[in-house]
């Protein structure tokens, strides 16, 4: 874990780096569930592959296990201070000395989808890769420079069915910015994340070989 900071206001988040001296770097944004070992599991698989990754606590120790305890600990958090967060993350890990390249990465799961989308407006210049994990929240794109990708549920019953999907792609497009969606088919929300029900181990090892590709495509 390291600690940042932004302004008078101090952060957590859990860093991984890759055994090489140095590597491109990507934000890891969780779900609803907090900053679990899931997420944790994600650094460490991307900085097994050469890159500098860093997840930020953005519920500050709070985890959920139920879908009633997600619901609960997303409804104490204060957007505005998230945000703070967010820009604070980005430098922190832009100006890391295992940081290689001048632009960042950034990738979101369900709840994070929208931070990962909101870095790219907060520092367009930085953030240039996004994907998206069965999450299709996420504000302006007026501002971003990103090229897109998105990993989406056939039967998503939490607002990022193949529909919304595509509606999110064309509103990427149509701020001149490209967008490469995949649907993943039977497979429901959180299917990347081992030990959840809705876990699909083939399904989830695609989206990763496709996520890899596509930040070394972008990023090195």
């Amino acid at each position: 874990m390291q600690e940042f900071s932004y302004g008078d206001q101090s952060f957590q988040a859990y860093l991984a780096t890759p055994t090489a001296s140095s590597g491109a770097g990507i934000l890891i944004f969780h779900s609803w569930w907090g900053l679990t070992n899931i997420f944790k599991c994600v650094c460490d698989r991307l900085a097994a592959d050469g890159f500098v990754a860093l997840a930020p606590d953005l519920f500050h120790g709070a985890t959920a296990q139920t879908i009633d305890e997600a619901k609960h600990v997303r409804s104490q958090v204060d957007r505005s201070s998230v945000k703070k967060e967010v820009r604070a993350a980005i430098d922190y890990l832009k100006t890391h000395s295992a940081v290689s390249g001048e632009h960042l990465g950034a990738i979101g799961f369900s709840y994070g989808c929208s931070y990962a989308m909101e870095s790219a407006r907060l520092r367009p210049k930085i953030v240039k890769a996004v994907t998206l994990f069965y999450g299709t929240g996420g504000g302006k794109l007026d501002k971003t420079q990103s090229v897109f990708q998105g990993h989406f549920a056939e039967n998503d019953e939490w607002g990022a069915n193949p529909k919304k999907a595509e509606k999110l792609a064309q509103r990427i497009r149509d701020a001149n910015q490209e967008a490469v969606f995949y649907v993943y088919p039977d497979t429901t929300h959180w299917f990347f994340e081992e030990g959840n029900a809705a876990y699909d181990e083939d399904a989830a090892q695609l989206a990763w070989q496709r996520t890899v590709a596509f930040m070394t495509e972008q990023l090195t």
